[in-house]
């Protein structure tokens, strides 16, 4: 698989740890990952941003390891947050989750199907 992260010169610049664009070729899998949200497995949903931010993502690898995946196969990642408000806790925490893995990325906030998630990530990734 070829990944080429583009970043047009006279577009905006990305800020914040993502890529305007990603060109992927030589692929032979693609997996589209179904909105994950902040429970566990047991059900429980924890209160802060944070917990349910890092248990979200935690949700999308788990994902990507059930299809042979890492978080380097990320080619398109889309975050929903319910309040601008996270926005920052959220970019930290994408940061610390995805480490130098840049995707594609769109942040919305919208309301969430479920009045105690905070955030719900879809994604599709390459192989």
């Amino acid at each position: 698989m070829q990944r080429q992260v583009i970043n047009a010169k006279d577009a905006p610049a990305a800020v914040g740890g993502y890529a305007q664009a990603v060109a992927v070729s030589g692929t032979t899998r693609t997996l589209y990952v179904s909105g994950q949200i902040p429970v566990d497995a047991e059900g429980r949903c924890p209160g802060s941003f944070a917990e349910q931010c890092r248990l979200a993502w935690r949700n999308v690898l788990a994902q990507l390891a059930a299809a042979d995946m890492t978080v380097e196969n990320l080619a398109k990642v889309t975050i929903f947050l319910s309040d601008r408000r996270f926005a920052q806790e959220n970019r930290a925490i994408r940061a610390e989750m995805l480490g130098s893995h840049q995707p594609a990325l769109t942040v919305i906030i919208a309301g969430i199907f479920d009045e105690a998630w905070l955030l719900e990530i879809e994604a599709v990734a390459v192989a």
